[in-house]
Protein backbone atom coordinates (compact mmCIF):
# COMPACT_ATOMS: atom_id res chain seq x y z
CA UNK A 1 0.00 0.00 0.00
CA UNK A 2 1.26 3.49 -0.85
CA UNK A 3 2.69 5.38 2.13
CA UNK A 4 0.27 8.30 1.79
CA UNK A 5 -2.61 5.82 2.17
CA UNK A 6 -0.93 3.68 4.83
CA UNK A 7 -0.22 6.68 7.08
CA UNK A 8 -3.42 8.62 6.43
CA UNK A 9 -4.59 10.28 9.69
CA UNK A 10 -7.61 8.76 11.44
CA UNK A 11 -8.37 11.65 13.81
CA UNK A 12 -7.78 15.38 14.05
CA UNK A 13 -5.07 14.74 16.66
CA UNK A 14 -3.08 12.80 14.03
CA UNK A 15 -3.41 15.54 11.40
CA UNK A 16 -0.09 17.42 11.42
CA UNK A 17 0.37 21.08 10.55
CA UNK A 18 -3.28 22.13 10.12
CA UNK A 19 -3.97 23.54 13.60
CA UNK A 20 -5.87 26.50 12.10
CA UNK A 21 -8.50 23.92 11.03
CA UNK A 22 -8.31 21.15 13.62
CA UNK A 23 -8.60 23.34 16.75
CA UNK A 24 -11.78 25.31 15.87
CA UNK A 25 -13.38 22.27 14.23
CA UNK A 26 -12.65 20.09 17.28
CA UNK A 27 -14.11 22.76 19.57
CA UNK A 28 -17.25 22.97 17.41
CA UNK A 29 -17.68 19.18 17.49
CA UNK A 30 -17.22 18.92 21.26
CA UNK A 31 -19.66 21.77 21.90
CA UNK A 32 -22.27 20.31 19.52
CA UNK A 33 -22.24 23.30 17.15
CA UNK A 34 -22.68 21.27 13.97
CA UNK A 35 -23.25 23.06 10.67
CA UNK A 36 -25.09 21.49 7.76
CA UNK A 37 -22.34 22.26 5.19
CA UNK A 38 -18.55 22.65 5.27
CA UNK A 39 -16.02 23.80 2.69
CA UNK A 40 -12.40 22.60 2.95
CA UNK A 41 -10.07 24.47 0.61
CA UNK A 42 -6.34 24.46 0.02
CA UNK A 43 -3.53 23.16 -2.20
CA UNK A 44 -3.59 19.58 -3.47
CA UNK A 45 -2.42 16.83 -1.18
CA UNK A 46 -2.63 18.79 2.07
CA UNK A 47 -5.32 16.72 3.83
CA UNK A 48 -8.72 18.09 2.74
CA UNK A 49 -10.35 14.77 1.81
CA UNK A 50 -8.72 12.98 4.75
CA UNK A 51 -10.13 15.67 7.06
CA UNK A 52 -13.57 15.28 5.49
CA UNK A 53 -13.45 11.55 6.31
CA UNK A 54 -12.28 12.33 9.85
CA UNK A 55 -15.17 14.78 10.24
CA UNK A 56 -17.63 12.14 9.01
CA UNK A 57 -16.12 9.66 11.46
CA UNK A 58 -16.36 12.18 14.32
CA UNK A 59 -20.00 12.98 13.52
CA UNK A 60 -21.18 9.37 13.28
CA UNK A 61 -19.17 7.88 16.17
CA UNK A 62 -21.39 6.22 18.79
CA UNK A 63 -20.01 8.77 21.29
CA UNK A 64 -20.33 11.64 18.83
CA UNK A 65 -20.41 14.23 17.69
CA UNK A 66 -16.89 14.28 19.16
CA UNK A 67 -13.42 15.41 18.14
CA UNK A 68 -11.99 12.11 19.42
CA UNK A 69 -13.73 9.16 17.71
CA UNK A 70 -13.66 5.99 19.82
CA UNK A 71 -12.24 3.89 16.98
CA UNK A 72 -14.06 0.72 18.07
CA UNK A 73 -17.73 1.27 17.20
CA UNK A 74 -18.97 -0.10 13.83
CA UNK A 75 -19.09 3.39 12.28
CA UNK A 76 -15.54 4.26 13.38
CA UNK A 77 -14.20 0.96 12.06
CA UNK A 78 -16.00 1.40 8.74
CA UNK A 79 -14.80 4.99 8.33
CA UNK A 80 -11.23 4.38 9.51
CA UNK A 81 -8.43 5.17 7.04
CA UNK A 82 -8.68 2.56 4.27
CA UNK A 83 -11.82 1.15 5.91
CA UNK A 84 -14.72 -0.30 3.87
CA UNK A 85 -16.96 2.75 4.32
CA UNK A 86 -20.69 2.88 5.06
CA UNK A 87 -23.85 3.46 3.09
CA UNK A 88 -24.44 6.69 4.98
CA UNK A 89 -21.19 8.39 3.92
CA UNK A 90 -20.94 8.96 0.17
CA UNK A 91 -17.85 10.29 -1.60
CA UNK A 92 -18.40 11.94 -4.96
CA UNK A 93 -15.77 13.19 -7.40
CA UNK A 94 -17.22 16.35 -8.92
CA UNK A 95 -14.63 16.29 -11.69
CA UNK A 96 -16.56 13.43 -13.34
CA UNK A 97 -20.02 14.01 -11.79
CA UNK A 98 -20.60 17.71 -12.23
CA UNK A 99 -23.71 18.14 -14.32
CA UNK A 100 -27.36 18.91 -13.59
CA UNK A 101 -28.44 15.24 -13.74
CA UNK A 102 -25.69 14.19 -11.33
CA UNK A 103 -26.67 16.87 -8.83
CA UNK A 104 -30.38 16.03 -9.16
CA UNK A 105 -29.61 12.39 -8.44
CA UNK A 106 -27.56 13.41 -5.40
CA UNK A 107 -30.40 15.66 -4.24
CA UNK A 108 -32.89 12.79 -4.51
CA UNK A 109 -30.60 10.43 -2.58
CA UNK A 110 -30.14 13.06 0.14
CA UNK A 111 -33.83 12.90 1.03
CA UNK A 112 -33.47 9.40 2.51
CA UNK A 113 -32.70 9.06 6.21
CA UNK A 114 -29.43 7.36 7.22
CA UNK A 115 -29.55 3.56 7.30
CA UNK A 116 -27.55 2.98 10.48
CA UNK A 117 -25.74 6.20 11.44
CA UNK A 118 -26.56 9.55 13.03
CA UNK A 119 -25.99 11.60 9.86
CA UNK A 120 -26.10 11.03 6.14
CA UNK A 121 -22.94 12.73 4.83
CA UNK A 122 -21.93 13.65 1.28
CA UNK A 123 -18.24 14.38 0.66
CA UNK A 124 -17.90 16.20 -2.67
CA UNK A 125 -14.30 16.43 -3.89
CA UNK A 126 -13.15 18.98 -6.50
CA UNK A 127 -16.30 20.98 -5.76
CA UNK A 128 -15.23 23.83 -8.04
CA UNK A 129 -15.78 21.51 -11.03
CA UNK A 130 -19.56 21.49 -10.52
CA UNK A 131 -21.18 23.44 -13.34
CA UNK A 132 -23.27 26.51 -12.55
CA UNK A 133 -26.42 24.67 -13.56
CA UNK A 134 -25.44 21.68 -11.40
CA UNK A 135 -24.67 23.92 -8.42
CA UNK A 136 -28.01 25.67 -8.78
CA UNK A 137 -29.76 22.26 -8.86
CA UNK A 138 -28.03 21.42 -5.56
CA UNK A 139 -28.54 24.85 -3.99
CA UNK A 140 -31.98 24.28 -2.43
CA UNK A 141 -30.95 21.17 -0.48
CA UNK A 142 -27.70 22.85 0.64
CA UNK A 143 -29.69 25.89 1.75
CA UNK A 144 -32.37 23.99 3.67
CA UNK A 145 -31.22 20.39 4.21
CA UNK A 146 -33.02 17.78 6.34
CA UNK A 147 -31.73 17.49 9.91
CA UNK A 148 -29.89 14.24 9.11
CA UNK A 149 -27.94 15.62 6.14
CA UNK A 150 -24.43 17.16 6.07
CA UNK A 151 -22.40 18.27 3.04
CA UNK A 152 -18.60 18.50 3.04
CA UNK A 153 -17.13 20.19 -0.04
CA UNK A 154 -13.39 19.97 -0.80
CA UNK A 155 -11.70 22.12 -3.42
CA UNK A 156 -8.38 23.57 -4.50
CA UNK A 157 -10.11 26.66 -5.95
CA UNK A 158 -12.75 27.98 -3.53
CA UNK A 159 -13.22 31.17 -5.53
CA UNK A 160 -14.78 29.06 -8.33
CA UNK A 161 -17.50 27.67 -6.04
CA UNK A 162 -20.60 29.73 -6.74
CA UNK A 163 -21.20 32.47 -4.10
CA UNK A 164 -24.69 31.21 -3.20
CA UNK A 165 -23.20 27.90 -1.99
CA UNK A 166 -20.07 29.49 -0.53
CA UNK A 167 -22.20 31.79 1.64
CA UNK A 168 -23.98 28.80 3.23
CA UNK A 169 -20.95 26.80 4.37
CA UNK A 170 -18.39 26.99 7.15
CA UNK A 171 -15.14 27.56 5.28
CA UNK A 172 -11.89 26.03 6.62
CA UNK A 173 -8.72 26.89 4.65
CA UNK A 174 -5.90 24.33 4.60
CA UNK A 175 -2.28 25.21 3.86
CA UNK A 176 0.98 23.59 2.80
CA UNK A 177 3.09 22.21 5.64
CA UNK A 178 6.20 23.89 7.02
CA UNK A 179 9.51 21.97 6.73
CA UNK A 180 9.40 21.27 10.49
CA UNK A 181 5.88 19.81 10.32
CA UNK A 182 6.78 17.84 7.19
CA UNK A 183 9.81 16.33 8.90
CA UNK A 184 7.46 15.03 11.61
CA UNK A 185 5.20 13.44 8.97
CA UNK A 186 8.00 11.64 7.15
CA UNK A 187 9.78 10.69 10.40
CA UNK A 188 6.60 8.90 11.50
CA UNK A 189 6.44 7.06 8.17
CA UNK A 190 10.14 6.11 8.29
CA UNK A 191 9.75 4.83 11.87
CA UNK A 192 6.74 2.78 10.81
CA UNK A 193 8.61 1.23 7.87
CA UNK A 194 11.70 0.46 9.97
CA UNK A 195 14.16 1.35 7.18
CA UNK A 196 17.34 3.31 8.09
CA UNK A 197 17.39 6.75 6.44
CA UNK A 198 20.36 9.12 6.50
CA UNK A 199 19.60 12.48 8.12
CA UNK A 200 20.80 14.32 5.00
CA UNK A 201 17.98 12.72 2.96
CA UNK A 202 15.18 14.53 4.82
CA UNK A 203 15.79 18.03 3.37
CA UNK A 204 15.87 16.52 -0.16
CA UNK A 205 12.52 14.77 0.33
CA UNK A 206 10.92 17.81 1.98
CA UNK A 207 12.06 20.10 -0.83
CA UNK A 208 10.88 17.65 -3.53
CA UNK A 209 7.43 17.37 -1.91
CA UNK A 210 6.84 21.13 -2.04
CA UNK A 211 4.91 21.26 1.25
CA UNK A 212 2.26 18.69 0.25
CA UNK A 213 2.16 15.68 2.63
CA UNK A 214 0.76 13.42 -0.08
CA UNK A 215 3.42 14.40 -2.65
CA UNK A 216 6.19 14.17 -0.04
CA UNK A 217 5.14 10.69 1.08
CA UNK A 218 4.93 9.62 -2.57
CA UNK A 219 8.53 10.78 -3.09
CA UNK A 220 9.62 8.97 0.09
CA UNK A 221 7.76 5.85 -1.05
CA UNK A 222 9.73 5.74 -4.30
CA UNK A 223 13.03 6.27 -2.50
CA UNK A 224 12.35 3.58 0.13
CA UNK A 225 11.31 1.12 -2.60
CA UNK A 226 14.78 1.45 -4.14
CA UNK A 227 16.72 1.35 -0.86
CA UNK A 228 19.11 -1.55 -0.30
CA UNK A 229 19.95 -3.42 2.91
CA UNK A 230 22.00 -0.46 4.13
CA UNK A 231 18.89 1.75 4.01
CA UNK A 232 18.23 5.00 2.17
CA UNK A 233 21.46 6.90 1.57
CA UNK A 234 21.99 10.49 0.47
CA UNK A 235 23.68 9.43 -2.79
CA UNK A 236 20.78 7.17 -3.79
CA UNK A 237 18.17 9.84 -2.97
CA UNK A 238 20.14 12.52 -4.82
CA UNK A 239 20.44 10.41 -7.99
CA UNK A 240 16.78 9.37 -8.01
CA UNK A 241 15.55 12.93 -7.43
CA UNK A 242 18.01 14.48 -9.90
CA UNK A 243 19.31 16.84 -7.22
CA UNK A 244 22.65 18.56 -7.79
CA UNK A 245 25.49 17.09 -5.76
CA UNK A 246 26.45 19.32 -2.83
CA UNK A 247 30.07 19.34 -4.01
CA UNK A 248 29.01 21.06 -7.26
CA UNK A 249 26.98 23.67 -5.36
CA UNK A 250 29.90 24.17 -2.95
CA UNK A 251 32.22 24.68 -5.94
CA UNK A 252 29.87 27.23 -7.51
CA UNK A 253 29.53 29.16 -4.23
CA UNK A 254 33.31 29.17 -3.71
CA UNK A 255 33.83 30.46 -7.27
CA UNK A 256 31.28 33.24 -6.78
CA UNK A 257 32.84 34.26 -3.47
CA UNK A 258 36.35 34.34 -4.99
CA UNK A 259 35.19 35.96 -8.27
CA UNK A 260 36.74 32.99 -10.09
CA UNK A 261 35.19 32.68 -13.60
CA UNK A 262 37.34 29.65 -14.53
CA UNK A 263 36.10 27.74 -11.48
CA UNK A 264 32.48 28.68 -12.20
CA UNK A 265 32.57 27.54 -15.83
CA UNK A 266 34.31 24.33 -14.76
CA UNK A 267 31.37 23.65 -12.43
CA UNK A 268 28.96 24.20 -15.35
CA UNK A 269 30.98 21.71 -17.42
CA UNK A 270 30.85 19.20 -14.54
CA UNK A 271 27.07 19.68 -14.30
CA UNK A 272 26.63 18.87 -17.99
CA UNK A 273 29.07 15.93 -17.81
CA UNK A 274 27.09 14.51 -14.87
CA UNK A 275 23.91 14.59 -17.00
CA UNK A 276 22.14 17.08 -14.71
CA UNK A 277 19.57 19.55 -15.99
CA UNK A 278 20.96 23.11 -16.11
CA UNK A 279 17.70 24.52 -14.76
CA UNK A 280 17.77 22.10 -11.82
CA UNK A 281 21.35 23.15 -11.05
CA UNK A 282 20.30 26.83 -11.15
CA UNK A 283 17.31 26.05 -8.88
CA UNK A 284 19.51 24.26 -6.35
CA UNK A 285 22.10 27.05 -6.46
CA UNK A 286 19.35 29.60 -5.82
CA UNK A 287 18.19 27.57 -2.81
CA UNK A 288 21.75 27.59 -1.46
CA UNK A 289 22.10 31.36 -1.96
CA UNK A 290 18.84 31.81 -0.08
CA UNK A 291 20.14 29.73 2.85
CA UNK A 292 23.41 31.67 2.91
CA UNK A 293 21.56 35.00 2.80
CA UNK A 294 19.38 33.98 5.76
CA UNK A 295 22.39 32.68 7.72
CA UNK A 296 24.37 35.85 7.05
CA UNK A 297 21.49 38.00 8.28
CA UNK A 298 20.33 35.70 11.11
CA UNK A 299 23.30 33.63 12.43
CA UNK A 300 20.98 31.60 14.70
CA UNK A 301 18.75 30.62 11.75
CA UNK A 302 19.73 26.94 12.07
CA UNK A 303 18.50 26.76 15.66
CA UNK A 304 15.33 28.67 14.74
CA UNK A 305 14.51 26.24 11.90
CA UNK A 306 14.70 28.95 9.22
CA UNK A 307 17.32 26.92 7.33
CA UNK A 308 16.79 23.16 7.01
CA UNK A 309 20.11 21.39 6.39
CA UNK A 310 21.79 18.31 7.89
CA UNK A 311 23.42 19.07 11.24
CA UNK A 312 26.92 18.27 9.96
CA UNK A 313 26.67 20.94 7.21
CA UNK A 314 25.50 23.85 9.34
CA UNK A 315 29.01 25.01 10.21
CA UNK A 316 30.13 24.85 6.57
CA UNK A 317 27.20 27.00 5.43
CA UNK A 318 27.95 29.58 8.10
CA UNK A 319 31.54 29.74 6.83
CA UNK A 320 30.34 30.13 3.24
CA UNK A 321 27.98 32.97 4.19
CA UNK A 322 30.88 34.84 5.81
CA UNK A 323 32.84 34.90 2.52
CA UNK A 324 30.33 37.30 0.89
CA UNK A 325 29.78 41.01 1.44
CA UNK A 326 26.37 41.77 3.02
CA UNK A 327 24.85 43.20 -0.18
CA UNK A 328 26.32 40.56 -2.48
CA UNK A 329 24.09 37.55 -1.70
CA UNK A 330 20.76 39.37 -2.34
CA UNK A 331 22.15 40.70 -5.65
CA UNK A 332 23.35 37.24 -6.76
CA UNK A 333 20.05 35.60 -5.75
CA UNK A 334 18.02 38.26 -7.61
CA UNK A 335 20.11 37.91 -10.79
CA UNK A 336 19.84 34.12 -10.68
CA UNK A 337 16.10 34.21 -10.03
CA UNK A 338 15.53 36.62 -12.95
CA UNK A 339 17.43 34.32 -15.30
CA UNK A 340 15.68 31.09 -14.30
CA UNK A 341 12.64 31.64 -16.52
CA UNK A 342 14.86 31.71 -19.63
CA UNK A 343 16.19 28.20 -18.86
CA UNK A 344 12.76 26.58 -19.05
CA UNK A 345 12.26 24.93 -22.43
CA UNK A 346 15.44 26.50 -23.85
CA UNK A 347 16.91 24.92 -27.00
CA UNK A 348 20.44 25.52 -25.69
CA UNK A 349 20.18 25.38 -21.88
CA UNK A 350 23.96 25.08 -21.36
CA UNK A 351 24.62 28.31 -23.25
CA UNK A 352 21.94 30.17 -21.31
CA UNK A 353 23.32 28.81 -18.03
CA UNK A 354 26.81 30.01 -18.99
CA UNK A 355 25.44 33.47 -19.86
CA UNK A 356 23.70 33.54 -16.47
CA UNK A 357 26.93 32.50 -14.72
CA UNK A 358 28.82 35.26 -16.57
CA UNK A 359 26.29 37.79 -15.22
CA UNK A 360 26.75 36.42 -11.72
Amino acid sequence: MALYRKYRPGSFAELVGQEQVTKPLSTALDSGRINHAYLFSGPRGCGKTSSARILARSLNCVNGPTSTPCGVCPSCIALAPNGPGTLDVTELDAASHNGVEDMRELRDRAAYAPAESRYRIFIIDEAHMITNAGANALLKVVEEPPAHLIFIFATTEPEKVIPTIRSRVHHYPFRLLTPQAMRQVISNAVAGEGIPVEDSVYPLVIRAGGGSPRDTLSVLDQLLAGAGPEGLTYDLARMLLGVTDDTLIDGAVASLAAQDPAGMFQVVDDVIEAGLEPRRFADDLLDRLRDLMILQTVPQALDMGLVDVPADRGGMLLEQSATFAPSELPRLATTLNDGLSGLKGATSPRLLLEILCAKL
